[in-house]
């Protein structure tokens, strides 16, 4: 029969075993580090974690003033890492926090203790000058994008702040 100090033990090797995270409903929960590694390897982008070194570049914003500290940090690659992140997220209940360009001034952007869905390396743009259109993926800002369009004699309204992201004010931030 195992004393308490050893069921104390036992119940702390367990919870090592997890990354604590916070819930939709603002609950505390445990996620499995097997779970984790799943859902790891099913990005070509990367999963970064508090431990990591990259971790607080990665998790900070435009507004300095703004210092929340996520679990869990999908830096989505393309398309199918948000799909996946997106999945994982409503699978676990997992508070979210949707991260484009990193120009939002209330924090938004960026949760604590939840997951942050970093699509700032989404960078593509794709130009059709006989439709006179441009898609663009949402890590962009609006300087990346008036600098590809000009090199096409091309502009596009929008945000008047280069450092501003393109998927935020489109969605409804700033002045659009």
């Amino acid at each position: 029969m195992p004393t308490e100090n050893a069921a104390q033990t036992m119940q702390e090797e367990d919870v090592a075993l997890k990354v604590r995270i916070i819930t939709s409903t603002g609950k505390e929960a445990f996620i499995p580090e097997a779970v984790l590694e799943e859902f790891k390897k099913s990005l070509r982008g990367k999963l970064i974690y508090p431990k990591d070194a990259d971790y607080d570049q990665a998790r900070k914003i435009y507004n300095a003033m703004i210092d929340k500290h996520p679990a869990l940090i999908a830096r989505c690659a393309g398309a199918a890492d948000v799909v996946a992140s997106v999945n994982f997220a409503r699978k676990n209940n997992l508070l979210v926090a949707v991260h484009g360009a990193g120009h939002n001034v209330a924090g938004n952007s960026v949760c604590e203790g939840g997951i942050v869905i970093d699509l700032s390396a989404m960078k593509g743009i794709r130009i059709d000058l006989a439709e006179r259109t441009a898609r663009v993926e949402p890590g962009l800002t609006w300087g990346e994008v008036s600098q590809e369009l000009q090199t096409f004699g091309l502009a596009a309204t929008g945000g008047f702040v280069s450092t501003t992201g393109v998927s935020g004010l489109t969605l409804g931030g700033g002045l659009g």
